[in-house]
């Protein structure tokens, strides 16, 4: 604690130094040197355990000191942690859902062996929570964790649960054909759904299997960017694949819950593996999603106001509402990442944002027009008059 004191305390005073002190005596301790002991101080609060101050101090380098060595040198250290995460920040993560996690267990064990009495349900509960908090504690603790790592286990397990209880729906696992002969009308036969029991099994089957190969692709370093467009990637891709097979006419529902299965694992997988090499921050990923939230609403509330009669426009309408705005987020959040001017990165400092159309650095960009409120002179018959007014720019330069 006393160092991170003394450390704080030397960084106060660098930045103290480069603004108030007078220029004469400035020429003497350049911006290389003050970005030099401040890129020091950055380093130290990392390896004491506050990676959060260090990361902040990196960012003033690079903004205060453009050009110097230190500039560069924590420029490279920013971008190697929005590349890889922050060491150990995905401990609390996988702790909070392990526990969650192990009392699941506790209630679904019990369930898949049909277990009727309540004393085991409660013997689950009692060892589910504590033992799912061990194992967390054990996985996060063998290693320096990050929140992408830990984001993968934790979507492994919940991503596994939810396909095994959709594929068990889907094959009727545990269904049975009953035949009854009827000495009126004849034989018939009919398919039961899948049991309970079944369900239940499918589910912790498919979680511990998600948890293994999550585990797996933890040994790697995922950026937290990553892992989020890989989860809104499978929501985004269950909803598409359920609203396309049904606006393609799919009928009967084990087929749309397939549609809808096998879409959220195509999402999962594509975002999965282009997000990398676009090298997207948490921030991006989550923005853009909410554009895609934003067009489906508009679709439902057009849906509403219409009020169509054929069910297949009701779900297509709100479906292309949520692509445009996919599409509209992706193409307005395109700078959200991009480099600050002398380095570093960060949102609006890349192309031109705020018009329909923007043209900034020779680069052309399209995002959502934000409506702006302005005051105009109207030219009136023997007056002129002011009225407020929201405009809505269409297009943007900077050149």
């Amino acid at each position: 604690m006393r160092r991170a004191l003394t450390t704080l305390t030397l960084v106060l005073a660098v930045l103290a130094a480069t603004s108030v002190t007078p220029r004469g005596v400035q020429a003497q301790v350049t911006a290389a040197d003050s970005a030099a002991v401040l890129l020091e101080a950055a380093q130290a609060f990392v390896r004491q355990g506050d990676p959060q101050v260090g990361q902040a101090i990196l960012r003033y380098i690079v903004s205060r000191f453009p050009g110097t060595a230190a500039a560069q040198a924590a420029q490279e250290r920013l971008a190697s942690v929005q590349a890889r995460g922050t060491a150990g920040s995905g401990r609390v993560e996988l702790r909070v859902w392990s526990t969650l996690y192990g009392g699941w267990l506790g209630l679904a064990i019990p369930a898949a062996l049909g277990v009727d009495d309540p004393e085991p349900y409660g013997l689950g509960l009692l060892v589910g929570g504590p033992a799912g908090f061990l194992a967390g504690r054990m996985i996060a603790g063998s290693r320096d964790i990050t929140e992408g790592q830990a984001r993968a286990i934790t979507l492994g397990g919940t991503w596994g649960s939810w396909q095994g209880l959709g594929w068990a729906q889907v094959l009727d696992l545990g269904g049975e054909s009953i035949c009854v002969e009827d000495v009126y009308y004849g034989g018939y036969c009919y398919e039961t759904d899948a049991d309970t029991e079944e369900k239940f099994a499918a589910m912790i089957v498919g979680g511990l299997a998600g948890i293994a190969v999550g585990s797996v692709l933890s040994r790697k370093d995922i950026s937290p960017g990553v892992a989020t467009a890989a989860n809104f990637g499978a929501l985004w891709g269950t909803w598409l694949g359920f609203g396309a097979a049904y606006v393609g006419g799919v009928e009967g529902d084990d087929a749309l819950f397939a549609s809808a299965l096998v879409g959220g694992n195509v999402g999962l997988l594509g975002a999965a593996a282009l997000a990398p090499g676009w090298n997207v921050s948490r921030s991006r990923a989550r923005l853009v999603s909410i554009y895609g939230v934003i067009g489906g609403l508009a679709g439902l509330g057009l849906d509403l106001l219409v009020q169509p009669d054929d069910e297949r426009v009701a779900v297509g309408i709100p479906l292309a509402g949520s692509v445009v705005g996919l599409a509209v987020g992706a193409g307005s959040t395109s700078d959200y990442d991009a480099p600050v001017p002398g380095g570093g990165s960060g949102p609006g400092y890349g192309a031109m944002s705020g018009a329909l159309l923007n043209l900034a650095d020779g680069g052309w960009s399209v995002a959502a027009p934000i409506p702006t409120p302005r005051v105009v002179d109207l030219a009136l018959p023997g007056a002129t008059v002011r009225k407020a007014t929201l405009g809505i720019p269409l297009f943007r330069a900077r050149f």
